[in-house]
């Protein structure tokens, strides 16, 4: 099932984020409402994208640092190793910083599945079902069921996915944010994990 899946994700993912482009496009007639401005002391400003994007992003990018943990103490080929540590190293940073701009701007710091109380839940609570590319506490159990090559391979599939849904949140958030600091790092989340899906099918075309 997770294979099929993961199939109509990879054929259906660039023509997701079109779509996505292409009613951001059809919607900018002037009746939307334009998200809120705020100002911080230092006089920088932000907007309602730019919380949501922090937001979410801090429980996207938990997820899959938690994806992550499950590959400790396994048996991986070590192109999929160094796969593993280089999202640690990118995305730990990248979520004090989201932390630290939420706190500056006297927002809520998200619980995620990486937080004690929700250990074994799938890190968002049901409040942000509809965040692409997260996965379900029920697919989170059976990735860390699975054994051997099954793992690998779920894994890698599973992370094509995940960054699939961080991509298109970021274009959002290059599209309608305010505060530079998250727009730049919208962009590099993005790039990196573009290159990061080019690794992943090359590795699983090995």
């Amino acid at each position: 099932m997770w294979r099929r899946n993961f199939v109509l994700s990879i054929l259906l993912g660039g023509a997701t984020i079109a779509m996505v482009f292409s009613l951001s496009a059809c919607s900018d007639n002037g009746d939307d409402k334009q998200p809120e401005t705020h100002t911080v002391p230092s006089g920088a400003e932000f907007n309602d994208a730019d919380t949501e994007f922090a937001t979410d992003m801090v429980q996207h990018h938990a997820q899959a640092l938690a994806m992550v943990d499950l590959t400790r103490g396994r048996e991986l080929d070590p192109g999929v190793e160094r796969l593993a540590e280089a999202i640690r190293m990118a995305q730990s940073p990248e979520i004090e910083q989201m932390t630290t701009w939420l706190t500056d701007w006297g927002q809520p710091i998200p619980e995620t599945v990486r937080d004690h109380a929700n250990a074994h839940g799938d890190g968002h609570g049901g409040s942000d079902a509809d965040m692409p590319g997260m996965m379900s506490a029920e697919e989170m159990a059976e990735l860390e069921a699975a054994q051997g090559s099954e793992f690998q391979q779920m894994w890698l599939e599973m992370m094509v996915e995940h960054h699939e849904g961080a991509i298109q949140m970021s274009k959002t958030e290059q599209e309608a944010g305010r505060f530079a600091p998250a727009i730049a790092l919208a962009e590099q989340i993005a790039t990196s994990q573009q290159k990061e899906i080019a690794t992943i099918l090359t590795l699983l075309a090995s």
